[in-house]
């Protein structure tokens, strides 16, 4: 006969690979069911990945069947622990809107979007932060002229923390302003996302409307460590309109979809939806394909904010450090202008959308 406590003192040395702790002092294991030789229990991750979910169950029924009995039946559920809501939000309760940018793919422009977008967004007269969450390649700095700028520390309450370097209006924390620009970061997935949580946490935001949280590109462990510690109030998808950059991006759109997931999709951006050479600036060549990103957005039913054009404008102006939503009256600053307003626009539907609880 096995008993409810031998199964509970088999499970206790299972561990959950995120937090490094058993599952039973966790509290991981809900309706656990001891018949006869008939196990029944279901068990919450924090890792919502399908593959990690089957390492658990593996783990599961190997102890069990290893230290109780090899003929002992087991039916066992793996699911992702539900994360947070922004509206009980305890971390940053005074941000407003967490938004992150993402990319499936490497070289889209995602970082040249964020850096506009922050931008954009201040020059409106928002309150506006920014993460460079991209911990192996940290761009931010050489888009806002912030190369060499170290933070300060700042005691606030007691309390020891990060002070954000502000330029053109936007508070700015990232790894780059820690490490040496000329070295390759080369850390491993849990030493990576504990720096970026310390961005979060250990941080002086104060009061902000956006913080805006630049991605690294793909779908790995700073994505997941991220969605299970900030309650993410909505992600933007860039991508160019080629069919090797969309094929990533619908996999990104897809893991923020996950059930365990759940972070709504502000829109989709195209970037580099046609090259305009300065000296024929009506002339359009569609390099990487046509309306791309436009028709995946549709067929994956979410709001599409905007094309961006490839110009050469965008490019000089991330490399002197002034984003291109800044020049006076251009062409691109107004295309940028209509991608802030947009977002605005899509972020304001989704509150309306949660206070009439569709």
């Amino acid at each position: 006969m096995i008993r409810r406590e031998d199964v509970l003192e088999v499970l206790s040395n299972v561990q959950d690979p995120e937090t490094k702790k058993d599952i039973v002092s966790s509290n991981l294991i809900e309706d656990l069911v001891v018949e006869g030789d008939m196990i029944r229990l279901i068990v919450y991750v924090n890792n919502p990945a399908m593959h990690a979910r089957n390492r658990m169950k593996e783990a599961i029924e190997f102890n069990l069947k290893s230290r109780l009995s090899k003929d002992v039946r087991i039916s066992c559920s793996v699911k992702q622990k539900s994360v947070a809501s922004s509206a009980n939000r305890k971390v940053l309760p005074q941000v407003k809107n967490i938004v992150a940018i993402a990319s499936g793919k490497g070289g889209v422009g995602k970082s040249t979007v964020t850096s506009n977008l922050a931008a954009g967004l201040a020059k409106k007269g928002y309150k506006v932060g920014l993460i460079d969450a991209d911990i192996y390649g940290p761009s931010l700095p050489t888009m806002f002229d912030l190369v060499g700028e170290r933070p300060k520390m700042v005691e606030v309450e007691g309390k020891s923390l990060i002070s954000p370097i502000e330029s053109y209006g936007v508070k700015i924390l990232s790894i780059g302003f820690f490490t040496d620009k000329e070295n390759a970061v080369v850390w491993r997935g849990p030493m990576a996302s504990k720096a970026l949580l310390q961005m979060f946490n250990d941080a002086h935001w104060g009061l902000l409307d956006f913080l805006l949280v630049d991605l690294p590109p793909g779908t790995g462990d700073i994505h997941l460590s991220l969605i299970q510690s900030i309650p993410l109030d909505g992600v933007v998808i860039v991508s160019t309109p080629q069919e090797v950059a969309l094929a990533d991006a619908r996999r990104g759109v897809n893991m923020f979809k996950m059930e365990n997931v759940k972070v709504p999709i502000i829109g989709m951006v195209e970037n580099m939806s046609w090259f305009t050479p300065e000296e024929l600036p009506e002339n359009k060549y569609y390099i990487f394909g046509r309306d791309g990103t436009k028709n995946l957005s549709e067929g994956l039913n979410v709001p599409f904010l905007g094309q961006i054009p490839l110009v050469q404008s965008i490019r000089e102006s991330g490399d002197i450090g002034a984003p291109a939503v800044l020049q006076y009256e251009s062409l691109i600053s107004s295309v940028f202008d209509e991608l802030v307003t947009n977002f605005v626009t899509q972020i304001e539907n989704n509150q309306k959308s949660k206070i009439n609880g569709k």
